[in-house]
């Protein structure tokens, strides 16, 4: 695994958040809040096919991690909460048009840290593709679950 962070333009909006001692997280990553600590959505447990564990994620989705945590570490890490920036992300190679909604890719019943799917249910997802493109990278901004002026449907306040 390597640094693939591509942040490519916009506002970024960074909180520091502590790290699940077991956790290993890369630049890049996206990852999700659980019980006040940040993993990385490969840990995240899996509930009866994809688009249930999408659903779920996005529930807590936090954002796109800044900084690295090797396992045993539990030192806050930066993450990128932020609807206006904007990354570069893996997606798997189809067609994609502007504003489609993305969530994560499927890896052995789990999901990835860092690549994207078109997802069949705006609940599901946690990004908008903000170009149109084929391929196997695409311009994405995320729907963080914490920030109240994100379009993710589990950030309103109150």
């Amino acid at each position: 695994m390597g640094n693939r962070l591509r942040f490519r333009s916009g506002q970024v909006q960074l909180v520091k958040v502590p790290v699940d001692s077991a956790s290993v997280i890369e630049a890049g990553d996206l990852v999700f809040l659980d019980s006040g600590e940040v993993k990385s959505a490969a840990d995240f447990a899996w509930d009866t096919d994809l688009a249930t564990t999408q659903g779920a994620f996005a529930e807590v989705f936090l954002g796109v991690a800044h900084q690295g945590s090797e396992a045993g570490e539990a030192e806050p890490v930066s993450v990128d909460v932020s609807p206006f920036s904007v990354y570069e992300f893996d997606v798997q190679s189809a067609a994609y048009g502007f504003g489609d909604v993305l969530g994560p890719d499927e890896l052995s019943s789990g999901l990835m840290n860092q690549q994207l799917e078109v997802v069949g249910s705006s609940a599901n997802g946690i990004a908008r593709a903000m170009e149109t493109r084929s391929g196997g990278s695409l311009r994405v901004s995320f729907a963080s679950a914490f920030h109240a002026g994100s379009a993710n449907a589990a950030a309103g306040v109150g």
